[in-house]
């Protein structure tokens, strides 16, 4: 029985950087993968983390991914390019899948580096939790990490999403503006005021449903950010806050510019 399903949404036709899925990325000894392949590695590694009744699957619309994938040993479901985002892609596959998993989680195919226990986390959370229906991980950026992202924003580059929660930890917004404002008062100390949004998703298959049922709104399409259709439906999105793996600093794929940000980040944790 199939418990939780993490499916790897991924497409060519990326605006900010088309072809993106199929990047090579040189990992620690120079070895070359793809990004789908590098993710779909991160999406085992989580899979062996939730344990016994996790699966995984590749969810696109081109049959280049599709055939990479397949290479990198991975089930693919190929689904619709009419699909917006990757959560609606999500929910395309699991609908065509034989399957009626508990959980199913989005694990974005630009975030080769995202550690195995986050997805645990969400997994978890969702367990404990009966009332939650969405969650997704948040870090507490340190003061480098926040120039960083400053400094992506001040060159016109989108960069990390951040994301500000109520007294309960559930998301009241989502931006790839840094907020919230904090002054200078954030360089102090290893830890900061802002909340880096990590590009992963749990959901109950109810919620899922639902998101598929609702029409982009003003603030998602503004954004690019795929989360806030839930907030604009006045759906709770809960934030689980994780901890940062030493070394692992770039999560995400945006920008052609991230691409010797990520192998840096390979190299240093020793991943070929």
């Amino acid at each position: 029985m199939t418990r939780v399903a993490i499916v790897i949404p991924a497409r060519f036709a990326s605006t900010r950087f088309p072809g993106k899925p199929l990047v090579p990325l040189r990992g620690a000894s120079g070895q070359a993968r793809s990004l789908i392949a590098r993710s779909i590695i991160a999406g085992q590694r989580a899979a062996e983390a939730v344990g016994a009744g996790c699966a995984l699957f590749v969810a696109t619309d081109d049959t280049r991914i599709a055939d990479e994938a397949r290479r990198a040993g991975a089930w693919v479901v190929m689904t619709s390019p009419r699909c917006r985002n990757g959560t609606e892609r999500v929910a395309e596959a699991l609908a065509s899948l034989a399957i009626a998993p508990e959980i199913i989680v989005n694990l974005q195919g630009d975030a080769p580096l995202t550690p195995p226990g986050f997805v645990a986390a969400l997994v978890r959370f969702l367990h404990e939790i009966p009332g939650a229906s969405v969650a997704t991980p948040v870090l507490r950026c340190s003061a480098e990490a926040l120039a960083r992202f400053r400094a992506d924003r001040a060159a016109g580059r989108v960069g990390a999403t951040t994301v500000v929660c109520d007294l309960r930890g559930r998301a009241l917004y989502f931006s790839k503006e840094v907020i919230p404002h904090t002054g200078e008062r954030a360089e102090d100390g290893d830890g900061t005021p802002v909340f880096h949004h990590v590009g992963l998703y749990a959901f109950r298959p109810a919620a899922l449903a639902a998101y598929t049922g609702w029409a982009p709104g003003p603030l998602e399409t503004l954004e690019g950010l795929e989360q806030l259709r839930f907030l604009e439906n006045g759906h709770p999105v809960h934030a689980v806050e994780v901890q940062a793996a030493p070394g692992a600093t770039f999560w995400e794929l945006n920008n052609p510019e991230d691409v010797p940000r990520i192998e840096a980040a390979l190299a240093e944790m020793g991943l070929d």
